[in-house]
């Protein structure tokens, strides 16, 4: 399914450039107008990301996401720097569907694990970014792509099969917000590997092209950020375009 994606600084809508917020573009300040828009062109998850709430959990902004969340009918997924249990409880509690975990669940592994069982596997999303090296090594990286963790994305999907893992959202980094297109040998790959999981494609869909291309790879969502902002094709067309592969 196409997952559009909104991403929050202080109440806008920006896009970062490969996660710098000092390379920001600001799309105004009305996400929901967008999101009920989304929704109304057919879109069936939608996916929030609070990068205020990312850079500091204090200032998470969690009545304008309730506001939001409230706002549309469909489920929503909502991430940006979750490093506690009380955070997951208070976005599930605002009425997001699902929690997306990045890199606590590379630094936390033991700590996410008894998430998932508190929680359930279908609450949580891992947001595994990946770094591929020449000879084809998945490392994840962490804290907004900073460094480098020396694990790589296999290794964390098996910690966290045993506990039901179910959602996985997966950014090839050198892809991400450059519309220069998906990865698509990667998603193929780990779609098959694990085929339990239902693993979302992230990062550099710039056409309907982009989205035609990803529909045999075996991956469940397609996550449609900025090609959506800058208008390259709407949502009910990039919903048409994955269905009629």
């Amino acid at each position: 399914m196409i997952i559009p994606a909104l991403d929050l600084i202080e109440g806008s809508v920006v896009r970062l450039h490969q996660g710098d917020y000092g390379q920001k573009r600001d799309y105004g300040n009305k996400p929901l107008p967008r999101l009920q828009d989304y929704q109304q062109q057919g879109a069936q998850v939608l996916h929030l990301v609070d990068l205020t709430g990312a850079k500091n959990p204090a200032a998470r902004q969690i009545p304008l996401l309730r506001t939001l969340l409230a706002g549309v009918s469909v489920p929503v997924q909502v991430g940006g720097g979750i490093r506690t249990e009380q955070d997951v409880e208070a976005l599930l509690e605002a009425g997001a569907a699902r929690v997306v975990i990045g890199s606590t669940a590379v630094k936390q592994i033991g700590m996410v694990q008894g998430w998932f069982r508190r929680f359930g596997a279908d609450a949580l999303v891992l947001a595994l970014d990946v770094r591929i090296d020449e000879t084809g090594t998945k490392c994840v990286a962490i804290s907004g792509w900073q460094e480098n963790s020396n694990t790589t994305l296999e290794q964390l999907v098996e910690e966290y099969l045993p506990f039901g893992l179910k959602h996985v959202l997966c950014t090839d980094i050198s892809r991400d917000g450059t519309l220069a297109g998906s990865n698509v040998a990667l998603y193929r790959e780990i779609s098959e590997r694990y085929p339990q999981v239902a693993f979302q494609a992230s990062g550099g869909i710039g056409n309907l092209d982009d989205i035609a291309a990803l529909r045999g790879s075996g991956v469940q969502g397609v996550i449609v950020g900025r090609a959506l902002l800058d208008g390259k094709f709407n949502v009910t067309e990039a919903i048409s375009c994955w269905q009629n592969g």
